[in-house]
């Protein structure tokens, strides 16, 4: 295997922390291991325990070394959309070089440029998104390498999130004993991946479901426009059936997974199942039916919340509808029940791998997508290994000193590259 087309990601959540190795072979992805365990250290998508984190983040990439026999060094890591700011950038350099031609350098300097804008003292820049190019007063352009010209331009989409967020977030990888190879804002990712070419252009709202949070990313004419956050999922209808059934949580979320439906009109009465009662070795019955309606509930409540951001965000028209994707995706009936709350056309999103078809695993295949795709147009390749064979596991190697970064600075050519070389110092 080349390790060129090696990807891990890793996709912190508030429910679940997941570990994807996946192969990129003719623009295909092929599933070689995976890592799933329960979060423990994280509410509503921010880290509230680092030891606790560091912990699962261990469980789940040596659950995903020992499916391949390898030990994972580096990966893509996804950052949650809490506290994201999305604001417009603008960068515009002279184009150096024999015949004026734009080479990668340009490419590399005007994207810097565009991130070179002030951002408040309590943001750091997570991702920049380019829209389009300009040279001289050719506009529209989406690549402007090997073009001719003697100014260059970029529009572009700055990503900026909480730094206390990020720190903590990035604390926790380098803990683990992990490199990072990308950072992606996770609905960006995820988004790009699961809407079709034409719901990213027609205005389409991609909705994640999680255990902790819901996160909302809108796209529109091909870009992230809009993200928001919702602080409610899954893990409230898990406590709703454990309080209603009076079982354990651990319980109610196996029935939640089993038997759960959250259209009320079309659960079924005759599907019966037994709960042991908390504390006692007594057992009750209940129908799907009698689940659906606390579910129900509660999937209506977290999608009218939902209604409210978009509204709070400006968003008023969604040509292309909703596509849900993240664990809650997964009840039986979540597409009627957003169809008749949201009264849009709504689509559920599940990765079609062997190994991760379910909607829970849609960012972990998103942030490899996203990085492949990322790493095609900027040219990249891996210079550094994302595992190493079946040998013990090696210790985190340290970061470079200052005066070494300054020289490696000077013979980066990618904005991406610039990008790890700012989140590294955040560990000097």
């Amino acid at each position: 295997m080349n390790h060129h087309d090696i990807y891990i990601s890793l996709d912190i959540g508030s429910s679940s922390i997941k570990v994807l190795i996946g192969e990129m072979s003719n623009e295909q992805l092929h599933v070689i291991g995976v890592g799933h365990v329960k979060s423990n250290g994280i509410r509503r998508g921010a880290i509230v325990d680092i030891d606790a984190t560091v912990q699962s983040i261990k469980k789940a990439v040596e659950q995903a070394e020992r499916m391949t026999g390898l030990t994972i060094e580096e990966v893509v890591l996804g950052v949650p959309a809490n506290q994201t700011l999305l604001q417009p950038a603008k960068g515009v350099v002279a184009v150096n070089g024999d015949g004026r031609e734009i080479s990668d350098d340009d490419l590399s300097r005007v994207l810097e440029s565009a991130q070179s804008m002030a951002t408040p003292p309590e943001k750091e820049i997570v991702n920049l998104i380019p829209k389009n190019f300009t040279v001289d007063l050719l506009s529209e352009i989406k690549d402007p390498r090997g073009m001719i010209g003697t100014r260059l331009e970029v529009d572009a989409t700055m990503i900026t999130t909480s730094k206390t967020l990020l720190h903590n977030v990035l604390r926790c990888v380098e803990r683990a004993g992990l490199k990072i190879r990308e950072i992606y804002l996770q609905p960006l990712a995820a988004g790009y991946y699961a809407l079709t070419e034409d719901e990213k252009n027609q205005g389409t709202a991609y909705i994640d479901l999680g255990g902790g949070s819901t996160t909302i990313a809108v796209f529109e004419d091909g870009m992230l426009t809009h993200t928001g956050v919702v602080g409610m999922g899954g893990d409230q209808i898990t406590k709703d059936l454990s309080i209603v059934l009076e079982t354990s949580t651990e319980q109610a979320e196996q029935i939640k997974r089993q038997y759960g439906h959250a259209f009320f009109d079309d659960a079924s009465d005759e599907q019966l199942f037994e709960v042991q009662v908390d504390g006692t070795s007594t057992t009750e019955q209940y129908s799907q039916r009698y689940i659906a309606e606390i579910i129900g509930a509660r999937v209506e409540e977290i999608l009218e919340y939902v209604l409210d951001e978009l509204s709070r965000l400006g968003v008023r028209d969604l040509p292309g509808g909703v596509v849900l994707s993240g664990g809650i995706a997964q009840l039986e009936g979540i597409g009627q029940a957003a169809r008749q709350v949201m009264q849009l056309r709504v689509r559920i999103h599940t990765p079609d791998y062997i190994g991760v078809r379910d909607p829970s695993f849609t960012t972990a295949v998103g942030l490899i997508r996203y990085a492949h795709s990322d790493d095609e147009f900027y040219g990249r390749s891996s210079e550094m290994q994302h595992f190493s064979g079946p040998t013990q596991p090696t210790p985190p190697k340290k970061q470079s000193n200052a005066t070494e970064k300054k020289v490696d600075d000077r013979n980066k050519t990618t904005i991406v590259d610039k990008a790890k070389k700012f989140f590294n110092n955040f560990f000097e």
